[in-house]
């Protein structure tokens, strides 16, 4: 693939991050955006290629118009939006916390894809991070699982209405990210030990597995409308 203009935004950390090195060292062109300008600055003193840096609230709408009028024509999009809010148990988990992972994950999702669209070249490709929780039966993930499903649910019926523009997805598993900062150190190795005890492949992932399924989804131009599960088979024991 010569080389191609790549737009990831949530790209200054995490899975966002890695599929920008990984498509920088094949010499392409990345633009990462993110909302915290520490973090896109550090971010982008860690990449070497052609990278250039957006600061962007993609809950913002006006800034979703004003940041691709500023960035103008682009091959490729990869929409790696993250949010925690709305995970806990279905009997008391509060309906605000899941408006709000809804609004900074799927309405995100939603209205950045939507911004993008006159900008983005019909014969390139727009990929969605979701997550396992929109097809595991994993208790205490019906709100956050709920939130990652509708961005799921986007995909084939983008891909066909958005045609020949290709229209994919991946659900990543349990991936050690800064996603998990929100608990101690000893929390997280306990929690990320459980996970790897019941996950065939023996482990949990990191972002550069992720990175990978993101790049074969914007090379292979013979795949549209799915949406690649990866979580090294931890779906098999849920449910």
């Amino acid at each position: 693939m010569s080389q191609q203009n790549i737009v990831i935004i949530g790209g200054s950390s995490g899975i966002g991050l890695a599929t920008a090195r990984q498509l920088l060292s094949e010499g392409h062109k990345v633009t990462i955006a993110g909302r915290s300008s520490a973090r896109l600055e550090e971010a982008e003193k860690s990449l070497t290629g052609e990278i250039h840096t957006l600061r962007l609230d993609a809950a913002n709408e006006e800034e979703l118009q004003e940041a691709f009028s500023c960035i103008g024509s682009f091959d490729h999009l990869v929409l790696a939006l993250g949010s925690s809010k709305g995970a806990g148990p279905f009997p008391s988990v509060l309906l605000a916390d899941v408006r709000a992972g809804f609004e900074e994950k799927f309405y995100a999702h939603f209205a950045t894809a939507q911004a993008a669209i006159p900008y983005l070249r019909k014969n390139g490709s727009l990929t969605f991070v979701s997550a396992v929780t929109a097809h595991a039966a994993m208790p205490g993930t019906a709100g956050i699982g709920a939130a990652n499903a509708a961005v799921a649910a986007l995909v084939p019926t983008l891909a066909s209405e958005l045609r020949p523009l290709r229209v994919n997805g991946v659900s990543p598993g349990v991936i050690d990210t800064p996603w998990w900062d929100f608990l101690s150190e000893e929390d997280k190795s306990t929690a990320f030990n459980e996970y790897a005890g019941s996950t065939p492949v023996g482990r949990v992932g990191n972002s550069d597995d992720i990175a990978e399924v993101i790049r074969f989804l914007i090379t292979n131009t013979f795949v549209t409308g799915q949406t690649i599960i990866c979580d090294g088979g931890l779906k098999l024991g849920q449910g």
